[in-house]
């Protein structure tokens, strides 16, 4: 097969998820969409099992935190069609008070890593993980090292201070 168009699968999902995805844009050709919570596990189901778009190739679970959002917490998940070379990315914003998705480990066994390092970063809580825990930090860390919750610096320092630099 050679690569379908953005429209297409745009126009693909919309029969499928009319209302439930929003905001399609391509920043450089990456066609990119948002939804919910409550739709992300059917939408990735449908992207992977349909025979026509086949988004066979889990690339990336990751998050990003934007602290000035009410939904603070975005999920980003990167697919590849494999067949018809062709990418999306979906993003599923949620409130920092509230940090759960659905796992995406029923589908795509490579999910299991992806999400704990999720998890151990920014704190987002999958429900029906098989072992959700730290992988790459401490397990008794109590804090999330991705948020944007902390200065990037000690404002006490001294030796980045301008008169050092005779400036």
């Amino acid at each position: 097969m050679g690569k379908i168009s953005n429209q297409h699968i745009i126009d693909q999902l919309t029969a499928q998820f009319d209302g439930q995805f929003t905001a399609p844009t391509e920043p450089f050709g990456l066609l990119t969409l948002e939804t919910s919570t409550g739709t992300i596990n059917s939408l990735l189901t449908y992207l992977k099992n349909d025979k026509e778009l086949s988004f066979n190739y889990l690339t990336d679970i990751t998050a990003v935190h934007y602290p000035e959002l009410e939904k603070a917490l975005c999920v980003v998940y990167h697919l590849h069609s494999l067949t018809n070379n062709v990418r999306i990315r979906i993003k599923v914003f949620m409130p920092v008070s509230n940090p759960t998705i659905p796992t995406a480990t029923t589908l795509w066994e490579g999910a299991n890593w992806m999400e704990r390092e999720t998890f151990d970063f920014f704190g987002i809580q999958f429900t029906g993980h098989p072992d959700l825990r730290r992988i790459l930090n401490v397990d008794d860390m109590t804090v999330f090292p991705m948020r944007r919750e902390y200065a990037l610096e000690d404002p006490n320092r001294v030796d980045k201070k301008d008169f050092f630099f005779g400036r």
